[in-house]
């Protein structure tokens, strides 16, 4: 796998060994693929989760070819599926001792008209935020088992103009797509440092961090772009020259996850002007994103949705 190498920055060479570590990774192309590749590389056991089988299995079989070593495999898991989700999150809990780290990478993007989740939520909110709640949530009893384990929720730089409306969270009022996508991105940025304070105040040992990948080059994107002509015109229009390529937008992700100087509580992105590309550095946290009301109301609101009660499984997770 390429490497991009410059004194004075943190690359995917700088990746500390993951050996004895276990990672599952939701989304299986784009960003998700990359990370699961070079973590791969680092040695640790990788649990690729998507609802495409047929994709999952040949992202796994690319990176085996890359790989020779790797030990990596494909579970199925539909973030728009709440049943889906915890009957993931049984089969992980019955058959791993622990759980080292959690990437909340899958999302969706931009659809141009409004479509649901399989419990009624707008596709995207449900997603991107909830299903990645209760996914943690789920998880949180194996998280909880390892001396070091992390939780790593991907954002997005939309999260910077994204606004939680509470009076239409589900976006049935008004629909547009751009707007409904940053409201996702928020809500992933609130809730991993929502996590992070819950962790510290009630001792979960589970470190919570956010990252985002700039303007990349993924999968996502392209899509998204295709889909909806309302994105902005001059990404519509420049957008593969303004974007870094995919290995450098999981650069945050992969920092966030195996790097000893990634704190919790933190967020982290591309260093270049406004946070678009560059090597991880610190990202700024948006006024919205720090609003404690807010994020405890969008905590109990999304146990409400979910039906799941996060708090209580992580409280009555076993430690080992």
């Amino acid at each position: 796998m390429k490497r991009i190498k410059e004194k004075g920055v943190w690359t995917m060479s700088d990746i500390p060994s993951q050996r004895d570590r276990l990672i599952i990774i939701t989304g299986t192309g784009g960003l998700g693929y990359i990370i699961a590749l070079a973590l791969a590389h680092a040695g640790a056991e990788v649990i690729l989760a998507g609802r495409n089988r047929s994709k999952g299995e040949a992202a796994i079989k690319k990176i085996q070819s890359s790989v020779t070593s790797a030990n990596i495999h494909f579970e199925e898991l539909d973030l728009a599926d709440l049943v889906s989700i915890e009957t993931f999150a049984k089969r992980i809990c019955s058959k791993y001792q622990k759980l080292d780290v959690l990437i909340n990478n899958a999302a969706v993007m931009t659809n141009p008209k409004r479509q649901v989740t399989k419990d009624g939520f707008e596709l995207q909110f449900g997603t991107n935020h909830l299903g990645h709640f209760a996914l943690t949530a789920h998880l949180m009893p194996v998280l909880r088992k390892s001396h070091n384990s992390r939780v790593v929720t991907v954002c997005a730089l939309a999260a910077n103009s994204g606004v939680i409306n509470f009076d239409d969270l589900q976006s049935e009022q008004n629909y547009r797509p751009m707007p409904v996508y940053g409201q996702s991105k928020l809500a992933n940025l609130i809730f991993s440092l929502e996590l992070h304070r819950r962790s510290e105040a009630e001792k979960w040992g589970v470190r919570s961090i956010a990252a985002h990948p700039g303007l990349s080059r993924t999968d996502l994107v392209d899509s998204g772009a295709k889909q909806n002509n309302k994105a902005p015109l001059p990404l519509r229009l420049f957008g593969k020259f303004m974007m870094q390529s995919a290995e450098e937008g999981a650069l945050p992700t992969l920092f966030a996850a195996t790097s000893p100087e990634a704190e919790s509580g933190q967020y982290y992105g591309p260093g270049g002007a406004r946070e678009t590309k560059g090597f991880p550095s610190p990202a700024k946290i948006t006024s919205n994103a720090k609003d404690v009301n807010t994020a405890k109301r969008l905590w109990e609101t999304s146990k409400q949705l979910t039906n799941v009660d996060f708090d209580m499984i992580a409280s009555g997770a076993e430690q080992s």
